[in-house]
């Protein structure tokens, strides 16, 4: 698995419509709110032509990608928060993900009803944001009485999370996501294991109309994204919904004649690594070459156990080659044969885009 996204956002920016042109799970939408009350959810493989370019010349018998999961949450309206409009479901749905895609409308279309009558899509990024915040607002001081009653119970140990619950009810009241915050890594792990929703990494996705880059909605959500320094990625879910539509052998050509160099799915699952820290190497065992996704900074050691506990209870060495070394020269023997093979310990760090044989021990 490489990572789990929610698209969230208000009734009818066209949340469906993108999770559909991007998983083509083909989920229901329609022109009235809360079409979608359950999420759907579906597991998307990640292009990546490195993997294409491996298993042509490797050519095994099973190629796997890395998968990323989407999960379509049902449009949160003002006063989620306190229950409205099925909130406090719609927001459990949202504290499992481990990233938030926030859509955006930036296009008018008479026959789709916006929930508040005109479009603007800085107004509804802060409608969902003052109810996120105000979902971790609740949550904090749940867990500040909590602790003041465990420190009355005699647990000195409630003082340390006593404070960081109240610094970050201090935080939310100055209507300041946590994401925007600066805490320790032990700290962030404490508030994302309390299920606190601003502490997740957002990425913003403008449903933008057929005017694209030209859109006048453009530069007020460019402003937004800098303001936050979180992504900004632009697609037409029309467009989208009909690359998904095409066989993968025209799709490039379709984008091609559109002037688009990415789909919007290579867009986000890009943006959705870089915010995740996240990196993809490959390796080929048996008759399987396969996409695994781990975090940047992990070793070989690490990884090795990703694909299985023999690998790393008995891990010896990694035999490492490039990506780019392995396209160029052909195969693994010619990577050898010019000295490009490398050999790493329990230690090295894995890197974006390397094919690794895990020698182990049995």
């Amino acid at each position: 698995m490489g990572f789990k996204c929610g698209i969230i956002g208000l009734p009818n920016v066209g949340k469906t419509t993108i999770f559909n042109a991007l998983s083509s799970a083909g989920a229901a939408s329609a022109n009235y709110p809360f079409t979608t009350i359950e999420p759907n959810s579906a597991l998307v493989a990640v292009p990546d032509e490195r993997l294409e370019t491996i298993a042509r010349l490797v050519q095994p018998e099973k190629v796997t990608p890395a998968v990323i999961e989407f999960v379509d949450v049902a449009g949160l309206v003002a006063g989620a928060s306190r229950g409205e409009g099925l909130g406090n479901q719609f927001l459990s749905h949202i504290r499992a993900v481990d990233v938030l895609v926030h859509a955006l409308r930036g296009f008018e279309d008479p026959q789709v009803a916006h929930l508040t009558g005109t479009i603007d899509p800085v107004r509804d990024a802060g409608i969902i944001n003052t109810e996120l915040i105000l979902a971790d607002l609740e949550l904090s001081q749940r867990r500040m009485a909590k602790a003041q009653n465990l420190i009355k119970a005699g647990l000195k140990e409630a003082k340390a999370e006593l404070e960081l619950f109240a610094r970050v009810s201090s935080l939310l009241n100055q209507e300041l996501p946590l994401r925007a915050c600066s805490f320790s890594s032990e700290e962030t792990r404490i508030l994302s294991a309390a299920g606190l929703l601003t502490i997740k990494p957002v990425l913003y996705l403008a449903n933008l109309g057929e005017a694209g880059n030209r859109d006048p909605f453009l530069t007020s959500l460019k402003q937004l994204a800098e303001k936050e320094s979180a992504p900004l990625i632009t697609i037409s879910a029309k467009i989208e919904e009909e690359i998904t539509s095409l066989p993968l052998d025209e799709q490039r050509d379709f984008l091609k004649e559109m002037g688009i160099e990415e789909s919007g799915l290579k867009k986000l699952i890009q943006g959705g690594y870089r915010l995740l820290g996240l990196i993809t190497f490959f390796t080929t065992v048996g008759k399987e070459t396969r996409a695994w996704t781990v975090p940047q900074g992990t070793t070989a050691y690490q990884g090795a156990g990703k694909i299985h506990t023999d690998f790393q209870k008995g891990f010896v060495k990694a035999e490492v080659m490039a990506w780019a070394d392995f396209a160029a020269q052909g195969s693994e023997q010619k990577v050898r044969e010019a000295g490009l093979l490398h050999l790493g310990g329990r230690d090295y760090i894995l890197t974006d885009g390397d094919i690794i044989h895990f020698r182990f021990s049995p």
